[in-house]
């Protein structure tokens, strides 16, 4: 559920449900001066029911957003179960009835009964994901298709809320109601970072639910005064530390180290380009160009200019004599097609974008670097294979 809450983005509705279900908690034990985990679950639920709904009317009755309209729930309820929390505690049976678990959690006081509440309820929860997996799926990327193909949408919504209700009712007792959006929210996030399929991310998100369930309550067991419920909070939350720094596609290390290869790339094939440039001026490229005139063609700095330059050396695209650079075939030929890709894109902007001149080389310098040849060859069909840029250059031909 923390999956499909976290791809809605309605992650602090499951904070505010949680701090709902307290009032419910209370009410209940007033109401029928039991401690068993089926009654105080059920006005639990019946609070956080409720307070989704208010939810919905709010935003629907009013101009309040949504996020207010939650941040209102959150608030409001919790101080109402505050407030009835100390009113029990006040009462002649109100000091032993345990009730104080529900707000920071308490798994070492689990019993049997319990458990089997939570594993009844899991598998309802677990049958109901998977029946209405197509629906949910449309409900949370493409709602307004699965309005179309006549899904009805609203009653959905309310089902999956339903749902989430039901699961932060469940995680009470375990994590409380402070860290129960942690619970179910950090999981989902971390299993984001490593996949692009919502089935896989709803089973890794699982899986590390669990895995940080187990690895906390171990963890709890083993050192003395170590709180059940926080430990598994902080277990999850190391494990979207690490999603988050290596992930292949999302984590924050890739990201800085693609990075990084890329401007690197982009750099060297600046620096082919500018000799093409020069050599274009000149009227020949079988000159050596000296190297102070090409680090002052783009002013970088001079000890990673000289790391770019003998990258090329090696890859064999450029030639050195002295401190004399000069492009080779294959150098000549790579730098021919980006400046090919920068003087269409030119020519593209002009035309199509109605662009004034002085105002697209800028964009085509980040472009050319981007475009494949088959898009270039696509759009130089597109305008009539012209044989000018905007400025009169004259642009490469097509090298097959």
């Amino acid at each position: 559920m923390g999956g499909f809450t976290l791809l809605r983005r309605q992650s602090l509705l499951g904070d505010a449900l949680a701090h709902a279900a307290l009032p419910g908690v209370c009410v209940a034990f007033l109401i029928t001066g039991s401690k068993q985990p089926l009654p105080l679950l059920t006005g639990a639920l019946c609070a956080g029911l409720l307070g989704a709904l208010y939810v919905v009317l709010v935003v629907r009755g009013s101009r309040i957003k949504e996020d207010s309209a939650i941040g209102i729930v959150l608030s409001v309820f919790y101080a109402v179960g505050i407030v009835l929390l100390t009113r029990i505690q006040k009462l002649p049976a109100g000091n032993q009835s345990g009730l104080d678990k529900y707000l920071f959690g308490q798994a070492a006081a689990l019993v049997q009964e319990d458990l089997e509440v939570m594993a009844g309820v899991g598998v309802v929860l677990v049958a109901a994901v998977f029946l209405l997996w197509k629906e949910l799926k449309l409900l949370t990327f493409d709602r307004a298709f699965g309005q179309s193909l006549g899904f009805p949408m609203r009653g959905l919504e309310v089902v999956l809320t339903c749902l989430l209700v039901v699961v932060v009712v469940v995680g009470l007792q375990t994590v409380g109601v402070v860290l129960m959006v942690a619970t179910l929210i950090t999981p989902a996030a971390s299993a984001r970072q490593w996949t692009d399929r919502l089935g896989p991310m709803i089973l890794l998100s699982a899986a590390i639910g669990g895995l940080s369930g187990a690895a906390g309550a171990l963890l709890s067991a083993s050192f003395e005064k170590l709180p059940t419920g926080p430990t598994i909070v902080l277990v999850s939350s190391s494990v979207l530390f690490v999603s988050l720094l290596f992930a292949p596609r999302r984590g924050i290390l890739w990201s800085m180290w693609r990075e990084r290869v890329f401007g690197a790339r982009i750099r060297r094939e600046n620096l082919l380009k500018d000799l093409y440039l020069l050599g274009e001026r000149r009227g020949s490229w079988s000159t050596h160009v000296p190297f102070p005139i090409l680090l002052g063609m783009r002013g970088d700095r001079p000890g990673r200019t000289r790391r770019d330059v003998r990258r090329l050396i090696r890859s064999g695209l450029l030639e050195r004599s002295g401190d004399g650079l000069r492009l080779e075939p294959e150098g000549l030929l790579a730098a021919e097609r980006l400046v090919r890709k920068h003087r269409l894109w030119e020519v593209y902007l002009t035309r199509r974008l109605d662009l004034p001149t002085d105002h697209v080389h800028r964009d085509a310098e980040a472009m050319e670097h981007a475009l494949s040849d088959a898009a270039v060859n696509e759009f130089e069909g597109r305008l009539g294979f012209p044989a000018t840029d905007p400025h009169g250059r004259p642009i490469p031909p097509r090298r097959d």
